[in-house]
């Protein structure tokens, strides 16, 4: 898996900025088919089938996190450490839930 072009390091493991990671959907397309060619089939499926509104803004966000858990060391660093029980800092509930926040799709 390549890092994306012109990302560099999350701000924060916890949570996905809006100027983070994939600002269109053919960058989208294109990280996804980086990882996995099928995650990019699951991907257009999804959005092919979601509800206009919160349903898209769903897809985005979750082929977001998706992108920045695979591609992204300090993301998996965070899931892992928290799945372990190693720090006390955030949960993987809280983890998601902080990526589902307002702004994580744009």
């Amino acid at each position: 898996m390549s890092p994306l072009p012109r990302h560099t390091l999350y701000a924060s493991p916890y949570r996905l900025e809006d100027h983070e990671g994939p600002q269109t959907l053919a960058e989208l397309r294109a990280a996804l088919a980086d990882i996995d060619p099928a995650e990019l089939t699951a991907f257009d499926a999804r959005l092919e089938a979601a509800r206009f509104g919160d349903g898209y803004r769903s897809v985005i966000t979750q082929a977001r996190q998706l992108v920045a858990i695979r591609t992204r060391p300090e993301v998996r660093e965070a899931i892992r450490a928290s799945l372990a029980g190693e720090t006390e800092l955030m949960t993987v509930e809280d983890l998601f839930a902080e990526l589902d926040k307002g702004g994580a799709a744009s």
